[in-house]
């Protein structure tokens, strides 16, 4: 047996995605060794243990944790599951505990895989893509909402015995997850569904039914044109997952392909326990920062660098920081506001 098969995989983050991982992998006997910075979640952890509440499935498993200075040993396996915002500062603190053989597996949102390959080496960074639904609840309590596409891939689009190895890890929680070669594709099509989420966070209306209003679909409609369209002039080839079709966003298609991939959103959101997004959670109930900036933000900025103008994405990110600041409330009123923008002659076409 391997070195890495008999020592834990470590979960950086036992949050909403960390957790739940964590969870399903320990009840199904796979070592695991959750590190986060609340303290109360990881008492609850080691001894009460980790409940998973919901549809999808209820149980509660102990699982060994630590809080991050209290974390002893080398790893070959770290999987990285905190707030994009809290990779860097994450990163300098997991690095002396990976193996100079190991690698930094990311299960977030956003294009974090950058950030983690500059920090460790890109031969130490594995891509991940996940689209579940759950929620912190609180220590001890994670929602698992909807279970979703889940995918892995080398972030060089090789594969690898360790990439085969991950896979069958994720299998044992999602068995339908994917092995990839092109995991750049799935992340950049998750930029542009994850744009439209923070769109929704700007109202206190479910998920479903925001992207259900005829008025709003401006707004989904332009984020997600915005977003194909810097990936388009960065060589990427976008690809979709439960019901969100990048292709009907992509550079000359038309409102019909975007209007039906929009339908299938409101269709895909209506039929889970977690009617809002992590995002509006952050605004609305733990009141603090959300990932704006290094998921959404980014984008504004790669496409800088590609020519490519952004109107929508920075509008939608200027609006986010005034809901954190308390200078604009989550209401129909700011929605509008986007909607402005995105309906503005300036605002008719990404252009480049």
């Amino acid at each position: 047996m391997s070195r890495q098969a008999q020592e834990p995989i470590l979960i950086w983050g036992a949050g909403a995605i960390g957790g739940t991982l964590g969870a399903f992998w320990a009840r199904a006997g796979v070592p695991v060794l959750l590190v986060d910075v609340v303290r109360e979640h990881v008492e609850a952890c080691r001894t009460s243990g980790l409940a998973i509440e919901g549809p999808v499935d209820t149980f509660t498993q102990v699982i060994p944790a630590v809080t991050p200075d209290a974390l002893e040993g080398i790893y070959g396996r770290i999987v990285l599951a905190v707030k994009a915002h809290a990779t860097e500062a994450a990163l300098e603190d997991l690095a002396p505990h990976l193996a100079p053989d190991g690698y930094v597996l990311s299960a977030q949102n956003g294009l974090n895989e950058i950030a983690i390959a500059r920090r460790v080496g890109a031969a130490r960074t594995m891509g991940c893509f996940v689209n579940f639904g759950a929620d912190w609840l609180g220590p001890g309590r994670i929602l698992f909402g909807n279970r979703g596409a889940v995918v892995v891939g080398e972030i060089d689009g090789a594969v690898r015995e360790r990439t085969h190895s991950m896979h069958a890890l994720l299998r044992r929680f999602e068995p339908d997850a994917v092995l990839t070669d092109n995991v750049w594709g799935y992340l950049w099509g998750k930029l542009a569904y994850g744009a439209m989420l923070f769109a929704t966070a700007l109202t206190n209306e479910s998920m479903a039914d925001n992207f259900a209003d005829p008025a709003r679909f401006c707004v989904f409609d332009r984020l997600g044109r915005e977003v194909m369209h810097v990936a388009a002039a960065r060589g990427i080839a976008p690809v979709g997952f439960n019901g969100f079709d990048p292709s009907a966003f992509a550079p000359g298609s038309g409102t019909a392909q975007s209007r039906t991939s929009i339908a299938a959103l409101a269709e895909f959101n209506r039929h889970t326990a977690k009617t809002h997004s992590g995002i509006w959670r952050d605004l609305a109930v733990r009141r603090r920062k959300t990932e704006v900036d290094p998921q959404i933000g980014i984008i504004a900025r790669l496409g800088a660098e590609a020519g490519v103008e952004t109107p929508a994405i920075r509008a939608l990110v200027d609006l986010i920081h005034d809901v954190e600041e308390g200078r604009r409330p989550q209401s129909a009123d700011t929605m509008q506001r986007l909607i402005d923008t995105c309906t503005s002659p300036s605002a008719a076409a990404p252009r480049s």
